[in-house]
């Protein structure tokens, strides 16, 4: 590749076009709109995540009146929606506030220099004419925490022998015919419990059989797809005029709506990890009423059913020690009882000319496997970070307020939560962020940056046990076992320490 130095200046520059650099970039144009700023989007479009996964039924886990902004309500009452309209949504979003025209597309990001003399970070991408820089005086980086380019996929024995298709749902293939033959989707996450019952069931171009091959339950759980008080909400009041006398009315609805789910998923993670037995029954007790047979209609007895849920759907860990997996509706449970799909745990021996041997013995045919296996994690995009010439090592820094890394000046990052909406999170960053710049503004300040405090104690950077958080934490940052250096990952408190003085003795300008 050629290299070409393009001079370029911004205010502010996001990296990512999806949901969080879309949020950051309307928020800074809402709130500072005589800054100037730049998106450098990797791909051809926005969307981030719901762009590049194209699966059948690919959805959100989260509900949609806390995964949409705060600020641009989802104006329908599907709780659970498919990656197709949340594309739709962000476009709408990114036209609005007129962040579009700012994103430069197919510009992947390889590298990041501060200059402390300048005040400034010199951005390096890559792009199909070469290399090219911008500068800028804050960065923010807004492009996730896993690997766009692979998945992640282990060694399986014998995969080479495999003579039908084999994918990774990261890459789905856009001519994959899978009506009428038999599939194994590996995995038990998000991503499997969605394929499954979105592959299997009645109706022409559905797949005979689909097996979902697990070497260790998931908790699953299934919520309606449509929310009982926006439906109310859609059928009376949403449907009213948007005349000023009644946008209060609109405004509250929605606020009412946001509230309703961030308490229903703050009041079930919290009863979850203080009532974890509690927690189990339920889902239990969903998952054998689920599969019990009514009516004279297909499904198993209940012997077979307490069974079934005693070796597929019963983890040997707490809820939400890992992220637990909700399905619309009973999607996952109604396949599985009608007979389309079923669920195997056992590990696997080696794959076969035709299909899958287990250590247990037992062969699975398939004409199709899909490695439903989990995401690769690529923190901060894997650029290089160079401060005053001297590269920075991530795993040495630690996280302020999880947002800000020690040692990088002028540089803010926006994951979201890992145990409720994505978004939620992501609103508080930009409100921060925001309010952070206006101060700066206000005070004359040109650089901030957060230095390590040598007596805290480090913790993991993500207190998840996920497989995709463990293989990748020796890569990480840090975080510390205190406020300013740990959030609670609790949207309630978060949203009020977030909200506190900037400048809090911690933090340092220049």
């Amino acid at each position: 590749m050629s290299t070409e130095h393009v001079a370029d200046h911004v205010d502010v520059l996001i990296v990512g076009a999806g949901l969080s650099g879309i949020g950051a970039a309307a928020q800074v144009r809402k709130h500072l709109p005589a800054k100037s700023l730049a998106v450098l989007e990797s791909r051809e479009s926005i969307g981030g995540t719901w762009d590049l996964f194209r699966y059948p039924g690919i959805r959100s886990d989260s509900d949609m009146f806390t995964f949409a902004y705060k600020w641009k309500p989802w104006e329908s009452d599907r709780a659970l929606a498919d990656g197709g309209k949340i594309r739709d949504y962000l476009a709408q979003v990114a036209q609005e506030y007129d962040v579009q025209p700012l994103i430069r597309y197919r510009h992947k990001v390889v590298g990041a220099e501060w200059d402390s003399a300048a005040k400034q970070w010199t951005v390096t991408a890559e792009t199909p004419d070469g290399l090219t820089t911008i500068t800028t005086n804050f960065l923010w980086g807004c492009s996730g925490y896993y690997d766009y380019d692979s998945g992640y996929q282990p060694e399986f024995p014998g995969v080479a022998d495999y003579e039908g298709t084999f994918i990774h749902p990261q890459h789905w293939p856009e001519d994959l015919d899978f009506a009428g033959k038999k599939v194994v989707v590996i995995g038990s996450g998000a991503t499997a419990v969605t394929l499954v019952p979105n592959l299997a069931g009645p109706g022409e171009g559905r797949a005979e059989h689909v097996t979902m091959l697990q070497r260790t339950p998931t908790y699953i759980f299934s919520r309606p797809g449509k929310d009982f008080l926006a439906s109310g909400l859609r059928s009376t009041l949403f449907r009213l005029p948007k005349l000023p006398v009644l946008r209060y009315g609109q405004k509250a609805g929605h606020e009412a709506l946001r509230w309703e789910n961030i308490g229903l998923t703050v009041g079930t993670y919290q009863l979850a990890r203080r009532k974890p037995e509690l927690v189990k029954k339920i889902i239990r007790d969903q998952w054998l009423r689920g599969l019990t047979a009514r009516d004279g209609g297909p499904g198993m007895t209940p012997e077979e059913a307490e069974a079934y849920v005693e070796k597929h759907f019963t983890p040997p860990y707490d809820p939400w020690d890992q992220r637990i997996c909700f399905v619309p509706d009973g999607d996952m449970i109604r396949s599985i009882r009608e007979g389309y799909a079923s669920v195997v745990t056992d590990r696997i021996k080696t794959f076969t000319a035709k299909g899958i041997e287990l250590e247990s013995g037992e062969t699975l045919e398939a004409d199709i496997v899909i490695s439903a296996t989990g995401l690769n994690v690529k923190l901060f995009g894997g650029w290089d970070f160079v401060v005053d010439g001297e590269r920075i090592d991530l795993r040495e820094t630690m996280s302020y307020k999880a947002l800000m890394l020690t040692g990088l000046p002028n540089y803010a990052y926006t994951i979201g939560y890992t145990n409720a909406s994505w978004t939620l999170k992501a609103d508080l960053v930009s409100d921060y962020v925001v309010r952070l710049l206006e101060h700066m503004d206000e005070n004359g300040y040109a650089a901030v940056r957060v230095e390590r405090d040598p007596s805290v104690p480090e913790r993991p950077f993500m207190e998840l046990a996920s497989g995709y958080i463990q293989r990748a934490l020796d890569s990480m940052p840090k975080q510390g076992d205190r406020f300013p250096w740990r959030l609670k990952q609790n949207y309630l408190t978060d949203r009020r320490v977030l909200a506190g003085k900037i400048d809090d003795g911690v933090i340092t300008f220049s």
